[in-house]
Formats: C-alpha cells, sequence, structure tokens
C-alpha cells in the first residue's frame, strides 16, 4: 500500500519559513518524480514545485521562485519543501504527490495535505 505522509506545516508570519516533509512507502520512490501541490481558500489546487526521480532538475512555479526550495533524500524516502519569505497568499493545504515527470500533471499518488497558514 502506498503511502505519502506529509507534515511541517503551521502558523507562522508574513517573512517566516516553514520546512515541509513527505516520506513516502510502498513504493520505488526513487522511479517517481515528487511534487508539491497547494489548494488555499476557495481556490483551485495548483501545481507549486517538483523534483526529478534523481533530484537533478526542478520546476517551481514563478510565483515561489526564489523562496521555495525543493530537494529530495531516495535514501530516506523522503521530499522536502523548504519554503521561506512566507507571504499570507501562501496560506493552503499542501499536498505532496509522486508522478511521472516534473513537467507533467500526472500524479500517481497523493499525501494527505498539510496546513500551511501565514498571517500578515
Amino acid at each position: 500500500q502506498v503511502q505519502l505522509v506529509g507534515s511541517g506545516g503551521g502558523l507562522v508570519q508574513a517573512g517566516g519559513s516553514l520546512r515541509l516533509s513527505c516520506v513516502a512507502s510502498g513504493l520505488a520512490f526513487s522511479a517517481y518524480a515528487m511534487g508539491w501541490f497547494r489548494q488555499g481558500p476557495g481556490k483551485e489546487r495548483e501545481f507549486v514545485a517538483a523534483i526529478s526521480r534523481s533530484g537533478a532538475a526542478t520546476n517551481l512555479v514563478d510565483s515561489v521562485k526564489g523562496r521555495f526550495t525543493i530537494s529530495r533524500d531516495n535514501a530516506k524516502n523522503t521530499a522536502t519543501l523548504q519554503m521561506a519569505s512566507l507571504k499570507p497568499e501562501d496560506t493552503a493545504v499542501y499536498y505532496c504527490a509522486a508522478g511521472r515527470s516534473i513537467w507533467g500533471k500526472v500524479y500517481d499518488y497523493w499525501g494527505q495535505g498539510t496546513q500551511v497558514t501565514v498571517s500578515s
């Protein structure tokens, strides 16, 4: 059974930082690109960042470039989203997902989501 368990969310003031982690089990972790998505209040889910299977390539949405960093540790089956200079508009439930490509829209497995709230 595949599980993606996200953690690290919380409440932070604008300008602060948070580190989200996603631990995967039940799948060949290094065979999947890993992505982070978010869904803010009243909004549709949107892509945030993705990292290739080896970690050599990343793709980030323009709104987080320069503030967020995605990384992975294949030995620990873990993907991480380091978020800095957080803004109130970053408030959302963040989901990690395992997919086929950092440029694609198809993600096969999803985590349960972790809440990030940024206060102004």
